[in-house]
């Protein structure tokens, strides 16, 4: 058996077998291979693949995203690695592939999300199981823009890193979920997670709104106030970072999540 398909970076992948064994070295990857009923089949994580909750007692650690250990993951016998272009470097994909195929993700818009699952869905023999996760995703997400669509646009700046100050910028899923939700990025016009001087907010975009997410930097209450001498009449406003940066199945309990953040802001 020999089955030929086009990972969303165009890369041509050939498999020989079916994929039974799974390592996935892609957090959000891994909770929606879960969902699709390929628990049994996944043999390796990352550190950070927290969700479900048993899998780091029930499977192989195999490292974090941005470095893995090789022979750890070759012992595992692997028929497919999951990798994602932002979270994985290119340098681990090239070396992974003298283990096995991988298959890479890039997920920067809704759509690149719903062709994700779909994917995944014909990769593992999961179609139904992936059909019924975009149809509940479609119908959520527009109940969700009908409950948006009242609301104002304002200014926001979401912060991941700290020492150095950095935010989301364009071209990532975080600034796809800002726009979601109606906040206008101020630094869309730059690059994917431009360093950021906080003195010079004001004078970037003067944000409505100054989003600290609770990853990868865990923003602390001093960190808020510190920016918030910089943004004045700003809300600064602490948001779970799972939420605007995990996609697959994760968005589902996210436009959740939206809803009431909405309420907190009083929108």
């Amino acid at each position: 058996m020999q089955v030929t398909m086009h990972d969303q970076m165009g890369n041509k992948v050939v498999f020989n077998k079916p994929l039974l064994r799974i390592v996935s070295l892609v957090p959000s990857q891994t909770e929606l291979l879960c969902d699709l009923g390929l628990e049994p089949n996944i043999v390796g994580i990352t550190k950070f693949c927290v969700h479900p909750f048993q899998l780091k007692s029930t499977k192989t650690i195999v490292g974090g995203t941005k470095k893995v250990h090789y022979e750890k993951i070759r012992l595992l016998n692997p028929d497919i690695i999951v990798c994602n272009k932002e979270e994985n470097t290119l340098e681990m994909v090239i070396k992974l592939r003298e283990i096995c195929p991988v298959w890479v993700t890039n997920i920067i818009s809704i759509e690149d999300n719903f062709k994700m699952i779909a994917d995944f869905g014909k990769l593992f023999n999961k179609r139904t199981e992936a059909q019924k996760w975009n149809d509940k995703l479609a119908f959520a997400l527009a109940d969700f823009c009908q409950f948006v669509a009242d609301k104002p646009i304002r200014k926001a700046a979401y912060f991941i890193w700290k020492n150095p100050y950095m935010a989301a910028g364009s071209d990532n899923y975080i600034n796809e979920m800002l726009k979601l939700n109606h906040f206008e990025n101020i630094y869309e016009n730059k690059s994917r997670y431009p360093e950021v001087e906080i003195k010079k907010i004001r004078l970037e975009g003067d944000p409505d709104l100054v989003f600290l997410s609770s990853e990868p930097y865990p923003f602390k209450e001093e960190d808020a106030f510190e920016i918030g001498r910089f943004t004045h009449h700003a809300k600064t406003v602490f948001v779970d970072g799972e939420m605007f940066s995990w996609y697959g199945s994760r968005m589902l309990k996210a436009l959740d999540y939206f809803r009431r953040l909405h309420h907190r802001l009083g929108t």
